[in-house]
């Protein structure tokens, strides 16, 4: 039974991947068949993100009431509903009342999901689970694309997803049992009951919680400033071709992908702390790479697949550390406001290097990734210093 859930939990990976590269791959074409703008799809971006914020602070209080299960099960609900509204949407505003509840469904199952597996699972399955949702992420933009390109346009790229969600909204329901079947023990973090929600401001006031949510933050700055300007950085740095670009930040994914499989077998050798920082220094790697002053875009697109492949473990192997941190008690609060810190720098962070470059130049990326890197890095071993006296990791 245990393998069973096992096999949900890895469906419900690859399904919260599904729809995060829709967007992006069908608003060109969106944006013209609704008549909106083509900076539209920020505002868009922006709902989904503040509704994740909201669901995974509220996490905590969710799970110790109705338990993972149900959580996970009604926020894919959720969020089918949502791609489903988006497919049958006839203008932009009903797009950005549908970003509402997709955006709390993904926090939800989020924030649910990470810290159940790292409460019941080992660090190899956090990385793979991962892996999944890379896996999903990819997929998501071909199904698109396959959509459009047979002329039954985008609106069945985004029905198709919505059902797939459909289906796995029955998965979860029916296997709602299994999630029960867990030895009591290891139950601590999600269903207790003699215990009343962290919030917010207890996270906050938890030693090593402000800087296990400041790594958070970086983590999701380099990695979504990296995915949104490695494509313009080869573009006005060394003269690459456009479309030749755009393959090389598809590469980017595929090496958080292909890292995040890889992982799953050194976790086996080597400890979360210690896969935390092969990453930030294999980003570090990257980016220092970059900086090397030859403008050579086969240089620059290693640098960027080290930049990936660096990312594959910090995300995973943290959340996994969590339980071991703080204790299961305290993991599903500590890990939704992680989730919160996630969006936040997602949301915040590339737009705004964005405005950086455009008062500078592009060639600040590698300055900006290693600044981030640095900062998560001393983040990382001050909690590790602050955390040292109460366990062993």
């Amino acid at each position: 039974m245990t393998n069973l859930l096992l096999a949900v939990i890895y469906l419900a990976f690859i399904s919260l991947g599904l729809p995060d590269g829709l967007l992006g791959s069908a608003w060109p074409t969106m944006s013209g068949d609704l008549h909106a703008p083509l900076s539209r799809a920020g505002g868009i971006s922006m709902t989904i993100s503040a509704g994740t914020i909201i669901s995974a602070l509220l996490s905590d209080r969710l799970t110790l009431r109705f338990g993972a299960g149900r959580v996970t099960a009604f926020s894919v609900a959720l969020t089918a509903a949502a791609l489903m509204g988006f497919s049958f949407a006839p203008n932009y505003w009903v797009l950005i009342v549908c970003a509402i509840p997709y955006g709390l469904g993904a926090g939800g199952v989020d924030a649910a999901l990470n810290n159940y597996v790292a409460i019941h699972y080992t660090s190899r399955h956090m990385s793979w689970l991962h892996c999944m949702w890379g896996l999903g992420a990819l997929i998501g933009p071909y199904m698109m694309s396959y959509a459009m390109a047979s002329r039954h346009g985008w609106q069945w790229g985004y029905r198709s997803v919505g059902v797939i969600q459909l289906v796995l909204t029955a998965v979860l329901i029916f296997s709602l049992p299994l999630w029960k079947r867990r030895p009591a023990a290891a139950d601590a973090g999600t269903q207790a009951t003699d215990r009343k929600p962290i919030g917010l401001l207890g996270v906050l006031r938890i030693s090593g919680a402000t800087q296990i949510l400041i790594i958070f933050f970086c983590y999701c700055a380099i990695e979504q400033t990296a995915m949104l300007w490695a494509s313009s950085y080869m573009v006005g740095m060394d003269g690459m071709a456009e479309d030749v670009a755009a393959t090389f930040t598809s590469i980017f994914l595929i090496g958080i992908t292909v890292g995040r499989f890889a992982n799953g077998f050194l976790t086996m050798r080597f400890s979360d702390p210690a896969m935390i920082r092969i990453g930030t220094m294999t980003i570090g790697l990257g980016a220092l790479l970059l900086l090397v002053p030859v403008h050579n875009p086969a240089l620059s697109a290693v640098a960027f697949i080290l930049v990936g492949l660096g990312c594959a473990p910090v995300y995973p192997c943290i959340i996994h550390s969590t339980p071991t941190y703080f204790g299961a008690d305290k993991s599903q609060a500590i890990v939704g406001v992680q989730m919160a810190f996630a969006y936040v720098g997602t949301m915040l962070m590339p737009p705004l290097f964005g405005v950086i470059a455009q008062a500078t130049t592009i060639a600040v990326l590698p300055w900006c990734l290693l600044v981030f890197v640095a900062f998560m890095a001393a983040m990382h071993e001050w909690l590790r210093a602050l955390r040292r006296d109460d366990m062993a990791v």
